[in-house]
């Protein structure tokens, strides 16, 4: 078991009173395994994304559960170790990478700032695997392209760019949080295909979170549904396709064109 999700619970503080965003959430990732994390906005998911590299902004805070990965419990981490795990073992991807990318810093220095971080390169090394990682997202000249600024790139090429830094130190399992939010339709087609490449490519395994269906069933090999903080429903993928069990997972099935519950 690559991930192991276990009751996990976040609160977050309001002015008369506490507001539990994640209730209880348990789920497991294996290696090479995609799991689909589904529901709508404000449902819980990023939150229980961030939950798990410990990165929750304040006033939010992890109240119960385990989250353990590799065999450790992440939770029980001291701060430096969590550091490490970050980029290296776990990686994130936005959904919106002109707010996670730095404007005033080059996209190549970005990718090589990712593997100097972590030990794995440095120097005139990191910026040849800057270019490589560039070509392995299909990004068009890497080697031009890699002195180019964010705001010169197109939404699609962005959003790449930012899967490149997640795939630089080849971590065993990423976290996509809705990647293909902010793209059109026909780029977001292109972005799934690349992500289905890599994932085969690197062996990776994938929590992927979204509100929508259609990606769900086309890139997942498991989904949990995930509604007002709490996981109503989990399975094979084509097992909750096709005999949805809960009246959540069956509205947001009838939400999708061609995908009405049987």
């Amino acid at each position: 078991m690559l991930l192991d999700v276990r009751d996990l619970t976040v609160v977050f503080p309001g002015p008369s009173s506490t507001v539990t965003a994640v209730e209880g959430v348990s789920f497991q990732i294996e290696a090479g395994e995609t799991l689909g994390l589904v529901g709508e906005s404000g449902s819980g998911k990023s939150v229980t994304a961030f939950s798990i590299l410990r990165l929750l902004e304040p006033p939010g805070r992890i109240t119960g559960g385990r989250i353990v990965f590799e065999g450790r419990d992440l939770l029980a981490l001291p701060e430096a170790e969590m550091r490490a795990v970050r980029g290296a073992r776990i990686s994130l991807i936005f959904q919106e990478p002109m707010t996670a990318l730095n404007p005033v810093m080059r996209v190549g220095d970005q990718i090589a700032e990712a593997l100097t971080v972590h030990g794995r390169a440095s120097g005139a090394e990191a910026r040849r695997r800057a270019v490589e990682l560039l070509d392995a997202v299909r990004i068009p000249d890497p080697d031009t392209r890699v002195r180019d600024y964010p705001h010169q790139l197109s939404g699609g090429m962005r959003q790449r760019v930012m899967i490149a830094i997640a795939l630089a130190c080849q971590p065993p399992l990423v976290i996509a949080d809705e990647p293909t939010t902010a793209l059109d339709v026909t780029i977001q087609a292109q972005v799934l295909d690349l992500m289905r490449e890599l994932k085969a490519r690197f062996n990776l395994a994938l929590l992927l979170i979204t509100h929508d269906f259609g990606i769900i069933a086309e890139m997942a090999d498991r989904v949990a549904v995930m509604h007002k903080g709490r996981i109503v429903e989990h399975g094979p993928v084509r097992q909750i396709l096709r005999q949805p069990a809960h009246e959540y997972t069956k509205s947001l099935l009838a939400a999708v064109p061609g995908m009405r519950s049987r």
